[in-house]
């Protein structure tokens, strides 16, 4: 570890506000196929749990969906095959796990998604769709937990990234592409978020 990643880490530790316990890092496809992009990846949950984090959900936007069953062999290989979900676009089953990780499943159909569940309910009389509130559209989501903060490289915006599950999350965004994402990248975002106040929409 440099001298700079030491500093940031001890006004980290040293910080009156935690860090993160979860964290998001948004990836693209394109991301993915840089050299050395998946032992960046093994890093950055590394040093997301070195610094306190309980979860971390990765998602990976993909263009082209024959892509998707390589990228997900490749990332479910990445840590114990217990502490990883890997979800795409046609998985219903909720996910939990320290690492979470979503292939091209966007935040629109995974809500759209929870939406038809519960109006499939609600017609066959196992519901009123007055008991549906916010508490049992979560409960439909593949990714039902909020992050604290989402970290995106490269660009901002969020590529219909958990647009339920984000509405209160710290959204950091870097110049910096993933293929040059280094630990103090990561330690910025976690001092950035640090430092921020909370509002939850209030």
């Amino acid at each position: 570890m440099g001298l700079y990643d030491r500093y940031l880490a001890v006004r980290i530790q040293q910080h009156e506000s935690s860090p993160p316990g979860h964290v998001a890092l948004v990836l693209t496809e394109r991301d993915l196929l840089e050299r050395g992009a998946y032992d960046r990846l093994e890093a950055a949950l590394d040093w997301a749990f070195a610094f306190e984090a309980e979860r971390v959900t990765v998602y990976v936007s993909v263009l082209d969906p024959a892509a998707a069953p390589t990228l997900e062999a490749e990332l479910e290989g990445i840590d114990a095959p217990e502490r990883v979900a890997v979800r795409g676009p046609e998985d219903t089953e909720t996910a939990d796990a320290p690492i979470q990780i979503s292939i091209g499943l966007g935040g629109k159909r995974e809500f759209a998604r929870a939406v038809r569940a519960l109006a499939g309910e609600v017609e066959a009389g196992e519901r009123s769709a007055e008991e549906i509130d916010a508490e049992e559209i979560e409960a439909e989501l593949v990714f039902p937990d909020e992050p604290d903060l989402v970290v995106k490289t490269g660009a901002e915006r969020l590529s219909d990234f958990m647009i339920w599950q984000s509405v209160y999350a710290e959204l950091y965004f870097t110049d910096v592409n993933w293929r040059d994402f280094r630990k103090r990248d990561y330690l910025r975002a976690v001092l950035d978020y640090q430092n921020r106040q909370r509002r939850f929409g209030r």
